[in-house]
């Protein structure tokens, strides 16, 4: 580990020296880079500049125990016992810094929130879900633009799909595929009995058109007419748009817009990264258990969570954590979730680099 460290400050002390060279200076799109490599590298150094220092401080009370005074003897003890707690401390971050990033970790998100089985009540809960996730983007300035919908007849949704703009958007929702499992007693419940049903989540990081190339020739689009609720214009014009990927036989809708042109570009997005999902899925099975763990890939088809209405309670089958705060969850205070979530998959990869597998 050290040895990485080693590297790592001489990167940084590399790159500090490149952010002043008036060549790239001048040069404005090697500057971001360089000032956006500099930040990420700044996170380890400043904590393993801080490490070496507690280092040094441990080695001069270490020194201090030889001294014949008992009284200092003592003090060192103290010290040694407060400084070894903090080096401790420092080394279990740095290993954490240095663990492999997910290089989707900074970009936007496309997520997608279905109906499962529940029928209408199903469809209630994707939008509870979706009104969720929508508060806990904008408590952090996010913007949610929503590309596609299908309602339900008593206001639900049979599907939402919607872009999350925001530095970090698929760190914080990447654990959040995956069946969500709601009991709860249904409005449409006249006997009051508690019903089960279930809503799957989808969470895509934002595909660039360098990662993901589409051929035009390998796409058909169809233009039909826009239905459900909308503007004068939804059910008069030909607006909507249907993309099928014909090398796999994805299909994208996409009708919340008048117009056909930014219906087809959502569309295009929509399909981009299901496209890179589908390309990160099948690198992960390639590779071992182990790794799939380390990387934090979920299984989607599983069940991951449950909400369970009349106990106020939720519950990640995941890491067995259940909290009794229903209500303030459902308003989009997620962030406990998210942490413990992170800090599970976090301590998972940890094992799994010492063990180096």
């Amino acid at each position: 580990m050290f040895d990485k460290l080693i590297g790592v400050e001489e990167r940084f002390e590399k790159v500090e020296q490149l952010l002043s060279d008036p060549a790239v200076l001048q040069d404005r799109e090697a500057y971001q880079k360089y000032g956006r490599e500099h930040a990420d590298l700044s996170k380890v150094v400043d904590v393993f500049r801080a490490y070496k220092l507690v280092v040094e401080e441990l080695e001069d009370s270490k020194e201090m125990l030889k001294d014949n005074d008992p009284e200092i003897r003592e003090l060192a003890k103290e010290e040694i016992e407060t400084l070894t707690a903090r080096k401790e401390t420092f080394e279990e971050e740095l290993r954490k810094l240095l663990l492999p990033k997910d290089p989707n970790d900074e970009k936007n998100i496309i997520i997608e929130i279905r109906a499962g089985t529940g029928g209408e009540e199903a469809g209630l809960f994707a939008g509870d879900l979706f009104r969720m996730y929508s508060r806990y983007a904008e408590n952090r300035n996010w913007k949610v633009e929503v590309m596609n919908q299908h309602f339900t007849g008593v206001g639900g949704f049979k599907e939402v799909v919607a872009m999350i703009h925001g530095k970090g958007a698929y760190s914080s929702f990447k654990y959040e595929s995956g069946t969500h499992r709601v009991q709860r007693v249904p409005v449409t419940e006249a006997q009051g009995r508690i019903h089960t049903s279930a809503v799957t989540v989808a969470v895509l990081p934002e595909a660039e058109d360098v990662e993901v190339h589409i051929d035009p020739s390998e796409i058909n689009v169809d233009r039909y007419r826009s239905t459900g609720p909308g503007g004068q214009s939804v059910n008069t014009t030909d607006s909507a748009v249907r993309i099928t990927h014909l090398p796999t036989g994805l299909v994208v809708t996409c009708q919340d817009e008048k117009s056909q042109h930014k219906n087809k570009a959502r569309a295009m997005k929509v399909l981009r990264a299901r496209l890179l999902d589908t390309m990160i899925r099948e690198q992960n099975e390639k590779r071992s258990e182990e790794r799939k763990s380390q990387v934090g890939t979920g299984d989607r088809s599983g069940r991951i969570r449950t909400y369970n209405f009349p106990q106020g309670r939720v519950t990640d089958h995941r890491i067995g954590l259940t909290l009794y705060k229903l209500d303030n969850i459902m308003q989009g205070d997620i962030d406990e979730l998210i942490d413990e979530l992170a800090t599970y998959f976090q301590a998972e990869a940890l094992k799994k680099e010492e063990d180096g597998t």
